[in-house]
């Protein structure tokens, strides 16, 4: 079975952009980038909803960054876009989003893992799909200009730490395996 991966980048107040901020809240540095670079590497499958789709296969040209994206597959879920879609890779999914990722675990030949799409993101949580939630945390409060609140929405999770990293001397990386509770834990009611 394939494994499926949920990966934002967050201020540390849990923003996922800010009005104003350039990419990275401006702080990226030579190793975060190292990283990411070495992450392009793996043959992940990329799941996205129909507004990351319109927003990156936007950035999707030579010299933005994203030739690695670009080259990788990807798969949009959508019931407005239709074919065919003119980002490279891409297939699009007009099914339910939730049947589709658990056959595509069970079937498919590469692992998985986000790009954007909060509610994509939360609704593969709440259906237990999620096999690991990856966090880098940039050291910013945008408690002013910050949008896309990430985790608005979400059910309750204990989150149960495999990895950290810490990356130019300021960016959080922290892995977990998520478990979506009924309740607040010691309730008797967590699953």
């Amino acid at each position: 079975m394939q494994e499926l991966l949920v990966d934002f980048i967050t201020s540390l107040d849990g923003y996922g952009a800010a009005k104003g901020w350039p990419g990275f809240w401006g702080l990226q540095g030579p190793e975060y980038l190292g990283w990411l670079g070495e992450q392009s590497k793996i043959d992940y499958t990329h799941l996205m909803g129909a507004n990351t789709y319109r927003l990156m296969s936007g950035f999707s040209d030579e010299g933005t960054g994203m030739e690695e994206v670009t080259n990788a597959s990807k798969v949009v879920f959508s019931s407005t876009l239709q074919p065919p879609l003119s980002w490279a890779n891409t297939r699009l999914v007009s099914t339910d989003a939730i049947e589709a990722v658990r056959k595509m675990k069970q079937e498919g030949s590469s692992p998985l893992t986000t790009l954007g799409s909060l509610s994509l993101c939360r609704s593969l949580l709440k259906a237990g799909l999620v096999d690991r939630f990856r966090v880098v945390v940039f050291p910013v409060i945008t408690g002013s200009t910050g949008h896309d609140r990430i985790y608005d929405g979400y059910p309750d999770v204990a989150l149960d730490m495999v990895a950290s990293q810490t990356f130019d001397g300021k960016i959080q990386l922290l892995e977990y395996v998520p478990r979506v509770l009924d309740g607040p834990p010691g309730a008797d009611n967590d699953s």
